[in-house]
């Protein structure tokens, strides 16, 4: 079993993310190849995908929307696992609530790849990884900045990935 995971990422967090997503999956002894969804030459040789994106002002980033049409016009046979980063601030608190809503592109990216599952995680804000009104907002929005991800639930969606990737392998 070959494991694509995948993830586009604006500034690093969410690669982050596909990384541990990638070596839960492996350390339960699945073959894993990450690689951003640019890079991503050919989906031959693989027997499931997890595909991610950052999300930006509600939407996905174009080069994971394009991955995962690909994937539907291609493969698609493939399981796909999908997830969204995004979400920042404080969980309870009011402007991650709103933040924590579907992209904009996810049923179209769902329907293409017919992703057996979509979990969103929340996201990492570095005030130096952004510019201008970006920068001055996070001095409105106090709050937003730091590293939000939630590392035990990230790991636990993983897993329940491994365990039914496993299961596909036994039958």
């Amino acid at each position: 079993m070959n494991v694509l995971v995948s993830a586009a990422s604006e500034h690093g967090s969410t690669a982050e993310i596909a990384r541990v997503v990638a070596e839960v999956v492996a350390d339960r002894g699945v073959q894993v190849d990450v690689a951003a969804p640019g890079d991503v030459a050919t989906l031959d040789g693989y027997d499931a995908v997890v595909l991610g994106s950052a999300v930006y002002m509600g939407h996905w980033l174009p080069a994971a929307a394009r991955l995962a049409e690909r994937i539907g016009a291609e493969r698609p046979e493939l399981p796909v696992w999908l997830f969204s980063s995004g979400p920042v601030g404080d969980p309870a608190g009011r402007f991650a609530r709103q933040m924590r809503v579907d992209a904009a592109e996810l049923p179209a990216v769902q329907a293409a790849t017919r992703a057996r599952a979509h979990r969103i995680f929340a996201g990492r804000l570095d005030r130096g990884d952004l510019h201008g009104l970006q920068r001055t907002a996070t001095w409105l929005f106090r709050g937003m900045v730091g590293d939000f991800r939630d590392w035990p639930a990230i790991r636990e969606w993983a897993g329940s990935i491994a365990d039914q990737l496993a299961g596909t392998q036994a039958a």
